[in-house]
């Protein structure tokens, strides 16, 4: 294979972290498939920023970047629920008074989270041309 575009290594990781969600699913690990089902967001929705031109996107939350992007649909409703799990699925003090994220989290979290990942995922592979 020859060097990638840039947005061609983000998607393809997003691509690839699905897998990842999926496995962590499977074995119960609820707080890190809602973790990773972000960062499938965040990366297929970077995909898109540099595929439009972007050289530089400093931010982590979906929902600005698809704002950026004026992107104003049900990615943008999605987006802003995936954003919640940036930081309170990975850190015992960002959810005050509620124990560890790997207890705060259930299985119903991690199959929503994992299926708002998979719609920005085919969302951005359809803007990409990879899929029709």
């Amino acid at each position: 294979m020859g060097r990638l575009k840039r947005y061609e290594a983000w998607i393809l990781q997003a691509i690839n972290d699905l897998k990842w969600a999926e496995d962590s699913l499977k074995s119960g690990h609820f707080a890190q498939t809602c973790f990773i089902s972000q960062q499938i967001g965040e990366k297929a929705i970077k995909a898109l920023a540099f595929f439009r031109g972007n050289d530089l996107v400093k931010s982590h939350s979906i929902f600005k970047i698809a704002e950026a992007l004026h992107i104003n649909s049900e990615i943008a409703v999605i987006a802003k629920k995936l954003d919640r799990y940036y930081i309170t699925t990975r850190y015992p003090d960002a959810i005050p008074d509620s124990g560890v994220p790997y207890e705060y989290f259930d299985i119903s979290d991690a199959e929503e989270a994992l299926q708002f990942s998979k719609h920005i995922l085919d969302f951005v592979k359809k803007e990409l041309g990879m899929i029709s």
